[in-house]
């Protein structure tokens, strides 16, 4: 999705941990293009506690350049991630990270105007630690992401990497 501020736009990428609702990786940048994927997808990697925590971790994404290109595609391989992508014009296919798009679209873009590229980033870096740790939902018993995690979380599952 777009951030706009008074030094332009950047982009945002996002990985979402479907099980928990989490936003596990995100990136922000002034290029929408395959390095960006690669960050958001690093982030995730590293938050979920590193390769041996993630193979066999589906990502599913629409058919854009950015995840179809090499970098990515050879990320996914050296990680075990399989590579899903919803079919040509189907926005359904990826409905929950577009409602999370939508939903941050709302809360924090259209109600904050960015002078800064550098603002931006805080901001959106801040709202989505606190959609992690606070945000209810519906679909997790009225627990945040976090909470939710903690509560499935077993031994040979912990708390970072639970859901």
């Amino acid at each position: 999705t777009e951030i706009v501020t008074d030094e332009g736009k950047l982009h945002l990428a996002s990985v979402l941990e479907m099980g928990s609702r989490r936003i596990v990786g995100f990136a922000l940048s002034a290029h929408h293009d395959a390095e960006l994927a690669y960050a958001a997808l690093a982030m995730a990697v590293a938050v979920r506690g590193g390769r041996e925590a993630i193979t066999g971790v589906i990502l599913h994404t629409d058919q854009g350049s950015e995840y179809t290109a090499g970098r990515v595609r050879a990320a996914c391989e050296r990680l075990g991630i399989r590579q899903s992508m919803g079919r040509p014009g189907s926005a359904l296919d990826n409905a929950v990270i577009e409602s999370w798009h939508s939903t941050l679209e709302f809360e924090l873009r259209r109600l904050e105007r960015f002078a800064t590229k550098s603002e931006a980033r805080a901001k959106v870096a801040a709202w989505i630690e606190e959609y992690n740790h606070d945000r209810r939902h519906s679909a997790l018993d009225m627990l945040s992401p976090i909470a939710y995690e903690r509560r499935h979380a077993t031994p040979d599952n912990p708390p970072e990497q639970a859901a």
